[in-house]
């Protein structure tokens, strides 16, 4: 039989290290959970409270603010629309920096770049300006068309370098046999492109479903805000509703962690390789 190696001092440090650093990240979302299910009394307490009798009864407050479900489908509205949007585009535009030789063509990657890194809070008050004088105040498509706008450059960017990852000999043996560029793009490039495509639709949904400052200003109408506004409505006269309110945040991040555990196989991969190609 094969005896086992002893684990060396270095392995276990890192392991630990690794446990310490899980256990970070983890429990904060555990306490958000767990207090969303315990009574408001046991919330506000000053020694820690770990056992307890669950309730439901802060998810009841937190889904029976008005207008709940009007803000569920303006959140889901913006936020696809806004993911579709920047995928179609995207695909063309990643396309033509990373196949096609132009003018200008490092330049543009710069300024997409430039435009990843900028805050886009910077621009609030311009895009205030500009929707009041196009009275396009409280609207859901000006909403989704500035998230759009706010996902575009970092799906660009990462789309390029999936392209520029397929060998183009495998779009020129298509074109050999028959197919023109668009149809070599079609039916050689884009199948390949799947783990692309499901990490920057997460990236970009995570980025427009969390979006909180335009919807703040750009969207005072009730029946206009999102999920995100819905998150700030639980104060009263005597203070913050911390269950609700951890009630609501549990139930805000539901659907990223739909999302992310639906397309996790294939973004894992597109996290790495997209950002680096190229």
């Amino acid at each position: 039989m094969r005896t086992r190696k002893p684990l060396r001092p270095a392995a276990v440090a890192k392991n630990l290290a690794a446990l310490l650093l899980t256990g970070l990240f983890i429990f904060p979302v555990y306490w958000m959970v767990s207090s969303s299910l315990k009574p408001q009394q046991e919330i506000l307490t000053k020694d820690p409270v770990f056992v307890f009798t669950p309730t439901f009864e802060n998810y009841t407050t937190a889904t029976g603010v008005d207008l709940f479900w009007t803000y569920v489908t303006n959140s889901l509205l913006v936020t696809v629309g806004a993911v579709i949007l920047a995928l179609l585009v995207a695909l063309a535009a990643s396309f033509a920096i990373a196949r096609m030789k132009f003018k200008g063509r490092k330049g543009i990657v710069l300024i997409v770049m430039m435009a990843q890194m900028a805050p886009w809070e910077v621009m609030v008050i311009a895009m205030y300006m500009i929707a009041r004088d196009g009275d396009m105040l409280n609207s859901i498509p000006l909403l989704t068309m500035i998230y759009f706008v706010m996902v575009l450059p970092f799906t660009i960017w990462t789309l390029r370098g999936f392209i520029a990852a397929v060998p183009v000999e495998l779009e020129e043996a298509a074109q050999i046999d028959g197919c023109t560029r668009g149809q070599a793009f079609r039916k050689v490039i884009f199948p390949l492109l799947a783990p692309g495509l499901m990490s920057t639709s997460l990236f970009g949904f995570i980025t427009a479903w969390n979006e909180f400052a335009m919807v703040l200003v750009l969207n005072k109408d009730k029946e206009a805000q999102t999920l995100t506004r819905w998150l700030t409505q639980f104060q009263t006269a005597f203070g913050n509703d911390w269950g609700a309110t951890m009630a609501a945040s549990a139930l805000f991040s539901l659907p990223v962690l739909v999302v992310f555990l639906f397309l996790q196989r294939k973004a894992v991969g597109g996290m790495t390789a997209g950002a680096v190609k190229g």
